[in-house]
């Protein structure tokens, strides 16, 4: 039985081993068909994080390429020779291929996923109810001392910032992790209460969620050949507090103010490594 050990993060796949390329696709079936088909000959493969479906330049054949991006490097190799020369949905074969070269701004350190991106890939590996999240404090941290910038007092602009701490617990495995998470706006201060109140909703919304980001983004899933899920989680010491005492406390000074977190899809505006051999 096979045993090696493949590594999951909770980040923005960026390694071309994990990326597909994907031509020859005919004009035979719409775009809309084509992506349908393609994802679900890929996504049984394991999670996807995007698929893309693009027509070919103008200088090109009328046709298609595709772009897969894998969570796991493994589980992308294991699909281009599976789906390699097939037909797959058309009368044609595909060729399948990784990519093999990167764009300069894939060199840098890779991005968050969204919240629901984390949910997706916890389901698939986890399952629905391998874990859960609770809101330790909620805190308005507008006035803190240490919460960065502050608008003067001329201004006609009120900053509001909130602040969120959740514990991210998966018991069949034994694991707890904390993620701290801040999210800010600014409103006009001539706006009546309900504007008000309605953006502290919002900003309590994505404070939570990118604080439950970070708290997925300590965790690594190791998944074996046999389907067996082990995880490991970094700690930071300096940053977690015990349960006892982190009630209604947030180390603002701490916090990266990063703008609140990518709704569901958006990654899909981020570039694409397209660049590869063609050679078979």
């Amino acid at each position: 039985m096979d045993l090696e050990a493949d590594i999951i993060e909770f980040r923005v796949p960026t390694e071309n081993n994990k990326t597909l390329f994907i031509w020859d696709i005919q004009t035979t079936f719409t775009e809309a068909y084509i992506y349908e088909s393609l994802w679900c000959v890929y996504s049984a493969f394991g999670p996807l994080y995007l698929l893309k479906v693009c027509p070919n330049a103008s200088v090109a054949a009328p046709g298609f390429y595709a772009l897969v991006k894998f969570y796991s490097a493994a589980q992308a190799s294991k699909a281009q020779r599976t789906t390699d020369k097939q037909r797959l949905f058309q009368e044609v074969p595909l060729k399948v291929r990784l990519s093999t070269k990167q764009n300069p701004s894939f060199l840098s350190a890779s991005q968050s996923l969204s919240h629901a991106k984390c949910q997706d890939l916890a389901n698939h590996y986890l399952g629905y109810n391998g874990w859960s999240t609770h809101i330790i404090t909620v805190k308005d941290v507008s006035q803190c001392a240490d919460a960065g910038w502050s608008l003067g007092g001329d201004s006609q602009e009120e900053l509001l910032k909130y602040g969120c701490v959740v514990k991210l617990t998966l018991p069949q495995h034994g694991v707890t992790c904390h993620g701290v998470g801040v999210a800010e706006e600014t409103v006009d201060r001539d706006k009546g209460p309900e504007e008000k109140l309605w953006m502290r909703g919002k900003l309590m919304k994505w404070a939570k969620d990118k604080a439950v980001v970070a708290a997925f983004e300590k965790l690594l899933l190791i998944v074996l050949g046999n389907g067996k899920v082990a995880v490991e989680c970094s700690i930071d010491r300096e940053e977690i507090l015990p349960d006892e005492d982190v009630e209604g406390v947030i180390r603002i000074n701490d916090i990266t103010w990063s703008a609140p977190a990518a709704a569901a899809g958006e990654e899909e505006d981020l570039p694409w490594n397209s660049s590869m051999e063609l050679s078979h």
